[in-house]
């Protein structure tokens, strides 16, 4: 995740130098924190944060439980990574609904902090869980709110009540009142009011956002707060506090390249629970915020289940079925590399689904290399050739090839390596349909070659994942082997073997032009 960049840099090799030590002195810890507190300060986290962050990670680095430890520098990393999750809230905590519907959710914060955007996003995940919520424009101020509001609820599929015009004019306590009333009779079973903000804190906009509140004693009031604002979250979390009080906080352009110190500073302040991150532009670039996922994104310790839970989302079970039938019994087409290429699309972006495996710390560059748009290239290619060339691409001869690349606007040279990729895919596809481990590129290998481990494996087999989909199916038994007992994590602390250049270099290779 972008917004974390720097502070996962800096920690990451704070913890490679610790671990070249057998055993840690009061002096190597007294470095240590040091180093991690001037590494919080640069990312913008307050300071208060900073003092009590690092006193803990002292205090419990100097204690028995790290004297006892076989690897000391394994056992502080731990203890920094327990004390970010407490720092960003313990545990994950989700919406409450009303136990009569309608529930209401009230947004505030900040003008351009993203309230309006995350609106859209939240009834779109709402209406995927069975929910139908109503969206209510209640920012009559800001030039063209009530529009904008308009175009997302279009975006995301759902109804919006916008009685008033906005620009200035219309009661936004009366609407919201209005709204939820309309809902009600309606039976819209969530509530989702959008407020107006301020460029900066002021007693009016206060007054504003404490009287809507009034008016439809909300069940949730999410402070939606830009993760790009730097010191001065602390202060307007404060303020909102004070003026209006919000039950939960909502992290928005996550996605940023700030240094995200209001992340590990609001929760804390607050005390109030951070329970969305917004990662991008796109009405499903949202998800739910799990404390100990993101100080493990943070630590270089990889996200397996969020990626696993895109996949659950992202692929369709039944053709998955099909696929994985086919697989078993026939040849794999190019028809069917496209199907798995556009329900790899609907995860999301490839850069950050990869920056969710353990280790990728080491490889930001190449990250940011990657070129998404390789992905397209590849569908182009494939769309350009016939339905026969498609299940049978034996016989695609030199025009044949010609006239592909002309269609699709790539060279001879990109078919080429299209089909010798394409082939490779189908034997790495085909073997894991027969039940096969094979070397997944960007992942490190999930097995190896047949020999007395792999033979005990096949015993075991009940134990990983039974998906239909391959690559649906290799995500989960990724997240099966990350929570085994291993080595070769960021860290030492366990889990999968940091990807090479040459993985990733490959998985390029296999999703786009080389």
């Amino acid at each position: 995740m972008a917004t974390f960049g720097t502070l996962s840099d800096r920690l990451t090799e704070t913890f490679r130098n610790l671990r070249k030590k057998g055993q840690l002195t009061p002096a190597d810890v007294d470095g240590t924190v040091r180093e991690i507190r001037r590494a919080l300060l640069d990312a913008d986290v307050a300071l208060p944060v900073v003092k009590e962050f690092t006193a803990a990670v002292r205090e419990r680095a100097l204690g028995d439980e790290v004297n006892r430890a076989l690897n000391p520098a394994q056992q502080v990393v731990q203890i920094v990574n327990d004390e970010l999750i407490g720092i960003l809230g313990g545990q994950q905590r989700r919406l409450q609904f009303a136990k009569n519907p309608p529930t209401v959710i009230m947004l505030a914060g900040l003008q351009g902090s993203g309230k309006t955007t995350f609106a859209g996003k939240l009834a779109k995940m709402l209406e995927k869980d069975g929910h139908t919520p109503l969206l209510v424009a209640c920012d009559l101020q800001r030039p063209n709110a009530v529009n904008q509001l308009q175009v997302v609820a279009e975006r995301a599929g759902a109804t919006i009540f916008a009685p008033e015009p906005g620009n200035g004019v219309g009661d936004p306590v009366k609407v919201a009142r209005d709204g939820v009333a309309y809902a009600t009779r309606q039976q819209y079973d969530i509530v989702i009011i959008d407020t107006a903000g301020r460029l900066g804190v002021d007693a009016e906009l206060m007054k504003q956002a404490a009287d809507i509140r009034k008016a439809t004693q909300p069940d949730e009031v999410l402070f939606v707060i830009d993760a790009m604002i730097g010191q001065d979250a602390v202060n307007t979390a404060k303020a909102f506090q004070d003026g209006v009080d919000f039950t939960g906080v909502v992290l928005s352009k996550l996605d940023g390249d700030a240094r995200g110190g209001a992340a590990l500073s609001v929760a804390s302040v607050t005390g109030r629970p951070i329970i969305f991150a917004s990662t991008g532009e796109g009405l499903d670039d949202v998800e739910p915020f799990h404390p100990d996922r993101m100080a493990s994104r943070i630590l270089d310790l990889g996200d397996i289940l969020t990626l696993i839970e895109q996949a659950q989302s992202a692929f369709d079970e039944a053709e998955a079925m099909k696929v994985a039938e086919k697989l078993a019994t026939e040849t794999f087409t190019l028809e069917d590399f496209l199907e798995q290429m556009q329900q790899m699309k609907k995860m999301g972006s490839m850069k950050k689904m990869l920056g969710m495996l353990p280790g990728m710390g080491n490889m930001k560059q190449q990250l940011d290399d990657f070129d998404e748009r390789e992905i397209d290239r590849t569908e182009a290619i494939i769309r350009s050739m016939t339905v026969a060339e498609r299940r049978n691409p034996k016989m695609l001869n030199g025009s044949r090839r010609l006239r592909i690349a002309r269609g699709s606007g790539m060279t001879v040279t990109d078919v080429n390596q299209l089909v010798q990729r394409f082939d490779q895919a189908a034997k790495m596809m085909k073997t894991v349909a027969r039940g096969g481990v094979p070397n997944i590129p960007g992942m490190g290998p999930i097995g190896g070659k047949p020999s007395a481990s792999s033979k005990r494996g096949k015993q075991q087999k009940a134990k990983g994942s039974r998906s239909g989909n391959p690559a649906k199916r290799a995500a989960e038994n990724a997240g099966i082997a990350a929570s085994a007992p291993a080595t070769g994590s960021g860290f030492g602390l366990g889990g999968q073997k940091t990807p090479s250049e040459a993985d990733l270099a490959e998985l390029q290779k296999m999703l786009g032009r080389g």
